[in-house]
């Protein structure tokens, strides 16, 4: 059963972020294991960053708002922070009409909003309205698709901006990641130096953009000049600098693949170009390329701009609020765990002892919410360009790592107590789940195959990524802001979570199942 976070009072609030720190087996705690929080740890009592205070009066744009993260975000900011002014919301509209109906239909009408429904009842529709502004718009056109007023009166109001718009296909075709991964982050940033009042601009990015692939992966920027189109980059030092790499000359291989390609062979043309591509200069696929190439595009033109850039690892389902385990579409790791407890899948070719990467969604706002209260104040000063203080990774990997043989056995212990049923009502029976050495294990179902060889550069991972900026960010907060905007990934009991919360998630609102036990 889920539960409101309105619902729950403030201790046990507090216990679900309580911490085991002697931890074993890749993160799990020991049974009988005693917690106890980093705030009880620590004798200091902060007064806190002041997060509500922060927010409110404030005027928000986010992009991509119809999209995973975004919903959680445009969820949790008028429920705990009621005070908070607008959110302006750039959704993919032909027209405003067209984007209120998105927000209504692909938003506001989720089981997501059921607590701010149930705290505001009769005036729930009314409050909705007076704090969620649909901005018809498209990341791919100039001034980001907005109407000239529209744009001129958000230039002339918003606080902050947090552009959560990408595509996050692992192979989408080159021509279309780089317009709104790459290209699209250069609209907005333009945009934004057009904002009178603007505190920060918040890009979000993905902690697969480092391109780094083993070792311990630092929370550091790009920096200035690190791709060949900039002769400043020619100065960097070698690993900031990646060799060769040219923007332009990417969306230029991408326009004359369109020309010379077939029409019926232009899609796997420029899908297949996007993965050479990437894999060419040292990223996983299309997607963490095109991603990291627009966190060097912001920090190129960002100006005096005052920015802030966060790289979450895999966004999963959320933790604690508004509920346990809501998620929306198969992410990453999911069809694995889904195929696996239907028994359709036997295992995957995957490292057992690599460190899976997890961070809850509902982690990563509450983590994005601090990080802008802490960078958005008057009395922040314009980071330096080399700086990487303006760089989270919001991340577990390092802090809490959850090892992908103890992540299979959890899903094992799951759908052995819980199994999936066939067409014909019976209880699917699994056995335990097995690692491939070779993709080729995989041949008799080519469509696995094809999953096996997109995952490979995830599946065989062997980097960390370090999250000491946003631990210490943590240590900022007061013991209220703890409460109401927790991301301490080191509480995280990796068993409760995936075997109680994410999976019952994934069940309920991807496989739409109606009764779980």
């Amino acid at each position: 059963m889920f539960f409101c976070v309105h619902h729950i009072s403030k201790n046990f609030s507090s216990a679900l972020y309580s911490s085991a720190n002697n931890r074993k087996n890749g993160g799990i705690p020991e049974k009988n294991s005693v917690s106890v929080t980093k705030s009880q740890l620590s004798p200091k009592v902060h007064e806190g960053l002041g997060i509500i205070e922060y927010f409110s009066g404030k005027k928000l744009l986010i992009t991509g708002a119809t999209g995973f993260l975004a919903k959680v975000l445009v969820e949790k900011i008028p429920r705990t922070i009621p005070e908070v002014d607008k959110l302006f919301l750039l959704i993919k509209a032909s027209d405003k009409e067209a984007a209120m109906e998105r927000l209504m239909n692909e938003i506001v009408n989720t089981e997501l909003f059921k607590c701010l429904r149930e705290t505001h009842e009769m005036l729930f529709e009314s409050f909705i309205s007076s704090k969620l502004v649909p901005v018809a718009g498209n990341m791919r056109e100039m001034n980001i698709g907005i109407e000239e007023d529209v744009a001129n009166l958000i230039a002339g109001e918003v606080d902050v901006i947090i552009n959560s718009a990408a595509t996050t296909t692992f192979d989408q075709r080159l021509d279309v990641a780089l317009d709104i991964n790459t290209k699209g982050a250069a609209r907005i940033v333009n945009f934004a130096k057009k904002c009178k009042k603007l505190k920060l601009y918040v890009h979000v990015s993905t902690a697969y953009a480092s391109r780094q692939t083993e070792g311990k992966i630092i929370e550091e920027s790009f920096g200035n000049g690190h791709y060949a189109a900039n002769s400043a980059g020619m100065n960097e030092t070698p690993d900031k600098h990646v060799h060769g790499l040219n923007i332009e000359a990417e969306m230029k291989l991408a326009s004359e693949m369109i020309e010379s390609s077939k029409e019926n062979e232009i899609d796997q043309d420029l899908k297949d170009l996007g993965m050479s591509r990437a894999r060419k200069y040292g990223w996983q696929n299309t997607y963490a390329f095109t991603k990291a190439m627009g966190e060097m595009v912001v920090e190129d033109t960002k100006g005096e701009l005052p920015v802030i850039i966060i790289r979450p690892s895999i966004i999963e389902s959320t933790f604690k609020e508004p509920i346990p385990g809501w998620i929306e579409g198969n992410r990453m790791i999911d069809p694995i765990i889904l195929l696996y407890g239907k028994g359709k899948l036997p295992g995957f070719f995957v490292n057992p002892n690599m460190a899976l990467d997890l961070v809850p969604a509902d982690i990563v706002v509450n983590s994005t919410l601090a990080a802008i209260a802490k960078h958005g104040g008057k009395e922040s000063k314009q980071e330096d360009s080399n700086s990487n203080d303006h760089v989270y990774q919001f991340t577990s990997s390092v802090a809490n790592p959850l090892i992908m043989r103890d992540m299979a056995d959890l899903v094992y212990q799951h759908f052995s107590v819980s199994p999936c049923f066939d067409c014909e009502g019976n209880p699917v029976q699994i056995s335990a789940f097995k690692f491939f050495d070779f993709i080729e294990d995989l041949k008799s179902i080519e469509h696995f195959k094809y999953m096996a060889d997109l995952y490979e550069p995830y599946a065989f991972f062997d980097g960390r990524f370090d999250n000491n900026k946003v631990e210490k960010l943590w240590e900022c907060l007061s013991e209220e802001e703890r409460k109401e905007f927790g991301f301490d990934v080191s509480s995280i009991d990796w068993k409760d979570y995936i075997i109680r919360v994410h999976i019952h998630g994934l069940r309920k609102h991807v496989m739409k199942e109606t009764v779980l036990k």
